[in-house]
């Protein structure tokens, strides 16, 4: 692949939750603390919302990372449940707890015997669900429920909701309005807001593979912000793929002309993902629309682009 070209230990854009590449914005970096100190503090249920791409997984996955010992997390991702038995299931094989021919309640008590040791052992629990805006309103009012361990028995669970923002309108909905009374902290994880912050993100992940950040033409990352609304995914997607043009001919760094090649043959896939009806070529509009023809018929076909994409990926490189 590409990666021998440029020096790099492992792909710096893959769309992957890797906490290696957790870039902190302001507004990542708050997140983060919210997230840590409610573990510490034990506060309830805390609840963490964002677009799809903007780096919620990364983000705790990062938390799980950083936890000391003390701290026992269980991360639910399956969340496309039928039944809360079914959420269950995958919340006592979270904290691998024996879950197989268990009725709901058998499985009830043996979730807080364990919650219960794990008090005496001096240790905090942090149950973390992710894609939680796929739990239905019954789930959640169960959910609830199975929170009220700590009303009965002491402080034993911290739940931590990830979700897109779906899930903040299904806590808002009345007839959940007692599990919203016992959210603690609620916060929303918004894109990156500007072009100096996306240049940071990319450097960044440069960086954390490579002994150089400097992959990319200043010029690039502004048409990159406004293709991509700053949403990280959608970033990741379009500089991997430049990189992989790039490599294709040969180039060090990638210049302005190969990201906007990249956004004209993204746009499909870009546009339903940032709500734009179509990806604007920031400043090059004018001097692109003249040559747009020429160039295509240069380039031949999109045969030819699948040709340089499969040198670009061939094992040999």
């Amino acid at each position: 692949m590409y990666q021998q070209f440029y020096g790099f230990t492992k792909p710096p854009f893959e769309n992957i939750p890797d906490p290696a590449f957790l870039y902190l914005s302001p507004q990542h970096e708050r997140a983060l603390s919210v997230l840590k100190y409610a573990v510490l503090s034990r506060s309830g249920f805390c609840v963490i919302t964002g677009n799809v791409g903007a780096g919620k997984t990364t983000l705790v996955r990062s938390v799980l990372y950083d936890l000391g010992q003390q701290t026992v997390v269980g991360l639910v991702s399956n969340t496309q449940c039928d039944s809360f038995e079914e959420l269950m299931r995958w919340i006592l094989l979270a904290f691998g707890i024996d879950y197989k021919n268990k009725e709901k309640v058998e499985m009830y008590d043996d979730f807080v015997r364990f919650l219960i040791k794990q008090r005496d052992d001096g240790k905090v629990v942090t149950l973390i669900i992710d894609e939680a805006q796929h739990l239905n309103i019954q789930i959640l009012e169960q959910l609830r429920m199975l929170s009220n361990v700590n009303t009965e028995r002491g402080q034993l669970l911290q739940i931590i909701l990830v979700g897109q923002p779906e899930l903040s309108e299904k806590l808002r909905r009345p007839e959940i309005q007692q599990f919203a009374q016992r959210i603690s902290f609620d916060y929303f994880l918004g894109p990156l807001t500007n072009v100096e912050s996306v240049r940071e993100y990319i450097e960044h992940r440069l960086s954390s593979v490579a002994d150089r950040s400097d992959h990319f033409e200043p010029e690039t990352f502004a048409p990159i912000f406004e293709a991509t609304r700053g949403v990280p995914r959608l970033i990741n997607l379009v500089c991997d793929t430049a990189l992989v043009y790039a490599f294709a001919e040969s180039l060090q760094k990638v210049p302005l002309r190969i990201v906007q090649q990249v956004l004209d043959d993204k746009q499909t896939s870009l546009a339903p993902l940032t709500g734009a009806a179509h990806i604007r070529n920031v400043g090059r509009e004018r001097e692109l629309e003249p040559k747009i023809a020429s160039r295509r018929l240069r380039s031949g076909s999109s045969i030819d682009r699948a040709s340089m994409i499969e040198r670009a990926m061939s094992p040999k490189d």
